[in-house]
């Protein structure tokens, strides 16, 4: 069984109902600043942590009074855009005593699916996590249509977790797990403390929301699951409630943990494999062994760019005699590589008149 103590990177997804006073609408500071202290102490032994965190609109209602009922679409994008401000400086007043960055990451399912933005928005949080920064994480809900929308926070947290390579994502939720049934309404329903697999019977037990604020229910904590667990990634459903939820859960708190199929960086080079290639980058018989070596392919090492392809896109990686060494996904457009190639990283600014990347495939987003 995962332990939370063993993660190397960690995403922790957070309820309205846990961070928002219902009825009130107010903002449950003390509970926020346990959460904080557990955020701290995994930091300390060396863990990244990236929070998903609901709660903006949630807030955002409260201080423009609206109704406690469903909103129409434009009333929660506007209570979105007031209760981000709040929400963003709640985290950044809980974590600053503790010496830690806040950084507010707004993303939608649009930008997550199109391969571009998907790694612009890797690329900002593997920066961000190595300066030291905490990224919290939200669905943009004050530009975000129905069409473009993960609508949970549950399954945008599983995907934050598949973006950034995390192994361990922690559901801090209403309730303590996965049960065979609903415990509010069935007294023989029992908690899985471990799901190897999501079989269909383990599908049919999710049930429906439980909180008035939280949209999420189990039907979308187990399709956060299954992206996660592809992915490699171990994910448990707890109690967030308690004012220690993480500390909590390492002490064995009630629990049920989901199974990765296999590790994310296994994951993730499975998923670029699988890509049809959009063009090929020849190297020099130097990059060719910087690559054997786990480097990554500069421009420098690039001799020649054949086919037509957009930033994110596969391109096959040749040897100069044309055999095939591997599959990347490339940070730069055909014509960016054609007029880089060769060159050091160091000039890449000058050529194409502002500042790029170093790498034109980065060693993680490559396949050998």
């Amino acid at each position: 069984m995962a332990k939370l103590s063993a993660a190397r990177r960690l995403v922790i997804k957070i309820g309205s109902a846990l961070l928002v006073e219902a009825g009130t609408g107010r903002l449950r500071d003390g509970w926020l600043r346990g959460l904080a202290e557990d955020v701290a102490m995994i930091r300390a032994r060396g863990t990244d942590v990236i929070l998903v965190s609901s709660g903006s609109i949630a807030l955002g209602r409260g201080v423009l009074g609206l109704a406690a009922q469903t909103l129409p679409l434009e009333q929660s994008q506007a209570a979105a855009a007031v209760g981000q401000i709040r929400l963003a400086r709640a985290y950044e007043d809980a974590l600053a005593p503790h010496g830690i960055t806040a950084a507010q990451v707004l993303v939608t399912l649009e930008d997550t699916a199109d391969r571009r933005r998907y790694l612009n928005i890797r690329a900002t949080f593997e920066t961000l996590l190595g300066f030291g920064a905490v990224p919290i994480v939200n669905e943009n809900d004050t530009i975000a249509t129905d069409e473009i929308r993960y609508g949970d926070n549950d399954r945008l947290a599983a995907q934050v977790a598949v973006t950034v390579g995390a192994d361990h994502l922690v559901l801090l939720s209403d309730v303590d797990g996965l049960y065979t049934g609903n415990p509010q309404s069935d007294p023989q329903a029992r908690r899985l403390d471990h799901v190897a697999a999501i079989t269909p019977e383990i599908e049919a037990m999710a049930g429906d929301p439980v909180s008035g604020l939280s949209k999420g229910g189990m039907k979308t904590k187990l399709m956060a699951a299954k992206t996660a667990t592809v992915a490699g990634c171990s994910m448990a459903i707890t109690q967030g409630a308690v004012q220690r939820p993480l500390l909590a859960l390492e002490e064995g708190a009630p629990c049920t943990w989901f199974a990765p199929q296999g590790d994310p960086q296994t994951a993730r080079k499975r998923w670029i494999a699988a890509m049809k290639e959009k063009g090929v980058l020849r190297i020099d018989t130097g990059a060719a062994q910087a690559l054997k070596g786990g480097k990554s392919l500069l421009p420098a090492g690039v001799v020649a760019v054949e086919g037509a392809f957009g930033r994110g896109d596969p391109v096959a990686i040749l040897s100069l005699d044309g055999v095939r060494l591997g599959l990347g996904l490339v940070r730069y457009t055909d014509e960016e590589a054609r007029a880089i190639k060769g060159r050091h990283s160091g000039d890449i600014a000058a050529i194409l008149g502002y500042p790029g990347r170093a790498a034109l495939i980065h060693r993680d987003d490559m396949v050998l």
